[in-house]
């Protein structure tokens, strides 16, 4: 049985996916204590939350079945994603749930600026009548600037496009072409501050962005703009904008996210007139929490069920498609890694750590991204030596913490395979070289340190080297059949007649280390190793 930790309120709608999961516990427990969380959290499997939960590392070291923490949201904040990593949790968010919400609030945030709507309302409520107080400005023929260009960014310029908005848009991870493309005119960010009568920030909050715009921004910026944030607090510093705000630099201002939330009582910007601050309301529509809560939890889902999470935050982003595409070439990564280890180490406990690999992609891939494969390598490489799991989130990592130094190429294709996979593990004995491909959607390792071989990476296989002389594969053989163990298979591989050889035996069962030490003991036998892929 699978268990699911819900410790946010989510709409019940988007627990469907969960709820029908086979053989699953959904647990729905709000308002837990950081402590409280701490001493269950080792009871679960995954873990869905919105944005109170903090999921903290210290949580996290008690999460000893934790396989995914999701996030019915876009942002992260809450959660510590290097720890999850570390502990090989993935992590999954909702980027486009929310995406039109916050883009309408984004419109309504620029339209209740330019005509001071909130400011009105009140003073009516107040029984007063005061026009000329609440002039506004037009949108039509006005330039708005777009912080960030992504889901979000670009609802946002659709939609102010039809108030005959002149939109430009600063987000140097998108090519300029693409931007045009999207009706959007490119520009700088000292271009943007500078031409902008409205500008609108929807970039994610990180070391690079945190207080991207301060001082230094607000003295680039067209007199009497006016800035809206939807998107992270920390982005725009507060004291800066309070102090542009006063200077008369920014004729006003639309937050819906703050540094700190709840913003304390001495926020700068919290007492200053010509703004509109709202707390934290971009996601909140009934629409979006269930379509956030629907993806998320499906996301949860198929993971939980072996499948590959649609928006992972510390994994390469995939396609249905190529994920199928990569299926065999990551069983096939993973099982070279793991023959790597298991014919460098045996059953020896003696200290071979491992110094480098080198993972070469040799031909045609079809175009499928490669840090995946190099990631399964890593994976099956390292489970064999580490306590608790190795996955394909944490394999980096952890082969980070070991010191192993990790080589990514591409060559052209060899002459017998256009494509192929080539590892080469450095050891502190040694090193070796193991090569595979795919045929009809089935892995096969093709090479052994330079040997031709043909052997689908599963079940029990002995490996040996020896010398190529009559007689003993024969006797290997009759031990093997003298103790009950049935060969299924047997690929040799030698370098010239008489010389050195290679042979990889498949067996039905595998071999007692007795067995296999009689085995070691037959002349001309230089080494055999018993691995389980």
């Amino acid at each position: 049985m699978v268990r699911v930790l819900v410790s946010d309120p989510i709409a019940e709608k988007g627990l469907t996916p969960l709820r029908t999961l086979q053989d699953a516990e959904i647990d729905v427990r709000t308002g837990l204590s950081p402590e409280e969380l701490k001493g269950i959290i080792g009871s679960y499997d995954a873990l869905l939350v919105r944005s109170e939960t903090k999921v903290t590392a210290a949580i996290l070291e008690n999460a000893h079945r934790l396989k995914i923490i999701g996030r019915a949201g876009v942002g992260v904040d809450n959660i510590d994603v290097d720890a999850a990593t570390r502990h090989g949790v993935v992590v999954v968010n909702s980027p486009d749930g929310n995406t039109l919400a916050a883009a309408e609030l984004t419109a309504g945030l620029i339209l209740a600026l330019a005509r001071n709507i909130p400011a009105a309302d009140a003073t009516m409520r107040q029984g007063k009548w005061d026009r000329k107080r609440f002039t506004g400005v037009e949108l039509s023929g006005k330039t708005l600037g777009i912080i960030g260009l992504g889901r979000i960014g670009y609802a946002v310029a659709q939609r102010m496009r039809a108030f005959e908005m002149k939109i430009i848009a600063y987000n140097p991870f998108v090519p300029e072409e693409t931007t045009r493309k999207l009706g959007v005119e490119p520009v700088s960010l000292d271009e943007l501050l500078q031409n902008s009568d409205f500008i609108s920030v929807h970039t994610p909050l990180s070391d690079e962005t945190r207080d991207m715009i301060g001082t230094a921004q607000f003295e680039k910026m067209k007199p009497g703009a006016r800035i809206v944030n939807v998107a992270r607090g920390g982005i725009v510093n507060e004291k800066a904008l309070a102090d542009a705000v006063r200077d008369g630099i920014v004729a006003g201002f639309a937050f819906d996210v703050f540094s700190a939330e709840p913003p304390a009582a001495d926020n700068p910007l919290l007492n200053l007139d010509a703004s509109v601050i709202t707390p934290h309301l971009g996601a909140s529509t009934k629409e979006a929490q269930i379509k956030v809560a629907i993806d998320v939890s499906e996301q949860v889902a198929e993971v939980l069920n072996g499948r590959p999470a649609r928006t992972p935050v510390n994994l390469p982003t995939l396609s249905a498609k190529d994920m199928e595409l990569l299926a065999p070439f990551l069983t096939l990564a993973s099982r070279i890694g793991s023959l790597h280890t298991q014919l460098a180490y045996g059953s020896s406990t003696e200290s071979k750590p491992i110094r480098e690999v080198e993972v070469v992609f040799h031909g045609d891939f079809g175009g499928l991204p490669t840090g995946p494969i190099t990631r399964a390598v890593l994976r099956g490489l390292l489970t064999p030596l580490q306590e608790g799991a190795v996955n394909m989130v944490n394999a980096p990592y952890l082969a980070e913490i070991k010191g192993i130094k990790v080589l990514e190429q591409r060559r052209d294709p060899t002459p017998d395979h256009s494509c192929l996979l080539s590892v080469k593990a450095h050891f502190a004995n040694g090193e070796r070289i193991l090569c595979g491909t795919v045929y009809d959607g089935e892995a096969h390792i093709v090479h052994i340190d330079g040997y031709h071989v043909d052997i689908v990476p599963q079940g029990h296989i002995i490996v040996t080297q020896h010398i190529d002389r009559p007689g003993i594969i024969g006797k290997v053989g009759t031990l093997l059949g003298e103790g009950g163990v049935n060969i299924a298979g047997m690929h040799v591989g030698r370098e010239t007649i008489g010389g050195r050889a290679i042979m990889a035996l498949l067996i039905d069962e595998p071999v007692s280390q007795e067995l296999m030490e009689r085995m070691r003991r037959v002349a001309g036998l230089e080494e055999a190793r018993l691995v389980s892929l």
